[in-house]
C-alpha cells in the first residue's frame, strides 16, 4: 500500500509550506506528497520548492487543473521541476475543475471535458517523449493552432529540454467516462467518490478503459484519500469537518454541475448530498453543514485514539485502491498510516539493501 501526504496550501491565504512534515513522512517510507489548486496558490510552485528539501519522494499534484495552462506548458514546468528533482519524481495529476473555475476564473470554455483530457494527456506525452516536433489534431485541442484569430504561422516544435526521468500522468476522475479515459491513457487515477463499493461501482468503467490498452499495466495505481486525525474527542472531530463538507458539497460549483455533490452522491449519501446543497443555494448555510451525515465523515477517516484508527483500518481502506493520501496534522497519525500501510518496513527494507 503506497502512501502520500496531501497538503491543501490551495485552501490558505499565506502561502506555508510544511518542509519538515514533507521530510518526515519521506523517512517514515511515504510514496508522494500532493499539492492541488482552485483560485489562489498554484499546485506546481510548491513541488520545485520540495525538490530542493528532499531527495527521493515523489511530488504530485491533485490536480494541476486543464484551464489554468495549456499541455505543453504543463508538460515544460513538469519537465523543469523533474530536472531539479534528479528526475523520475514528478506526477502530474490533471483534473477539469469545474465550469465556474473553468469560464469565471480562467476565462476558458467548458466543452467538452473528455476530449479535452484526451488532447491534453495526448500532447504532454509527446512533449516528454521528443520523438519530434509537436502536432495534434484533436477534437478541443491541436497544435500547430489554426483556430479564430490564427495567422498562419504556428510550427511544430520539439522540446529543447530533455526529459531527466519518467514522468506519470494520472487522471481525477469520478464520472464513468473519464474514469474510463484514466485507465486508457494513464499511469494512475485520482478517484472522486471512492467508498466502501467503489470497486464495484468503478471498476467496470476502469475494465473498459483498460481494455482500449490491452490489458491493465501492471504499475498502475489507484491512489484513494483517507483523513487521520489521533484525538480523544470523535464527537468533535466530525464536527469540525462538517464546515468544509457542507460547503463543497453545497456551493462549489454550480446547482446543475457540483462534482463534490455527485462523488458524495457515489459514496451512498445520494439525499443527503442534494439537501446539502438545496440548503446551502437557498441561504441555509448552517442548515446545510448540520445535514452532513455524521456517517460520511467517518466513513471516510480515521477519528479516535491510535488504538481505534488501527482497529479501523481495514474497515475505512476500501477494496480496490493501491494507495491512499493522508491527511493529518500530527506526526502520530502519519505514522499509524506508515505502520499499518507497511511502508516504514518497506523504507527500512530498502535502505538496508542499498547499505548492502
Amino acid at each position: 500500500m503506497k502512501l502520500g501526504l496531501g497538503l491543501d496550501l490551495y485552501r490558505a491565504a499565506r502561502l506555508e509550506v510544511p518542509v519538515e512534515r514533507v521530510r518526515i513522512v519521506e523517512r517514515l517510507g511515504y510514496h508522494s506528497v500532493w499539492t492541488a489548486e482552485a483560485y489562489g496558490c498554484d499546485a506546481l510552485t510548491p513541488l520545485a520548492f520540495l525538490a530542493a528539501h528532499t531527495d527521493r519522494i515523489k511530488l504530485a499534484t491533485g490536480v494541476v487543473q486543464l484551464a489554468a495552462r495549456t499541455p505543453t506548458a504543463t508538460a515544460m514546468q513538469a519537465m523543469t521541476i523533474d530536472a531539479m528533482a534528479g528526475g523520475g519524481r514528478v506526477i502530474v495529476g490533471l483534473g477539469v475543475s469545474g465550469p465556474q473555475i473553468v469560464e469565471g476564473w480562467y476565462g476558458q470554455p467548458w466543452g467538452s471535458p473528455v476530449n479535452r483530457l484526451r488532447d491534453y494527456v495526448a500532447i504532454m506525452r509527446k512533449v516528454i517523449a521528443r520523438d519530434g516536433p509537436v502536432s495534434h489534431d484533436g477534437a478541443e485541442i491541436s497544435l500547430p493552432y489554426e483556430g479564430p484569430g490564427a495567422i498562419g504561422q504556428g510550427k511544430a516544435l520539439k522540446s529543447i529540454l530533455h526529459p531527466a526521468g519518467d514522468i506519470e500522468i494520472w487522471i481525477a476522475a469520478g464520472a464513468p467516462l473519464n474514469t474510463a479515459l484514466a485507465a486508457e491513457v494513464c499511469d494512475g487515477w485520482l478517484p472522486m467518490g471512492y467508498g466502501s463499493d467503489g470497486w464495484e461501482m468503478h471498476g467496470p468503467n476502469l475494465e473498459r478503459g483498460w481494455a482500449r490498452r490491452g490489458g491493465r499495466p501492471d504499475d498502475f495505481d489507484v491512489m484513494g484519500g483517507l483523513t487521520i486525525e489521533i484525538t480523544d474527542d470523535v464527537r468533535a472531530a466530525i464536527e469540525a469537518r462538517k464546515p468544509l463538507a457542507g460547503m463543497y458539497v453545497g456551493g462549489m460549483g454550480s446547482e446543475s454541475r457540483n462534482f463534490h455533490k455527485e462523488a458524495m452522491a457515489r459514496r451512498g449519501f445520494p439525499e443527503a448530498a442534494q439537501r446539502i446543497q438545496d440548503l446551502w443555494l437557498a441561504g441555509r448555510k448552517d442548515e446545510a453543514v448540520a445535514a452532513v451525515p455524521d456517517e460520511y465523515i467517518d466513513a471516510g477517516s480515521l477519528l479516535g485514539s491510535a488504538k481505534r484508527c488501527r482497529r479501523r483500518w481495514h474497515q475505512v481502506v476500501p477494496a480496490g485502491v493501491t494507495g491512499l493520501i493522508v491527511r493529518s496534522e500530527t506526526d502520530e497519525g502519519l505514522e499509524v498510516a506508515a505502520e499499518m500501510a507497511g511502508s516504514r518496513d518497506l523504507r527500512q527494507s530498502s535502505v538496508g539493501k542499498a547499505a548492502e
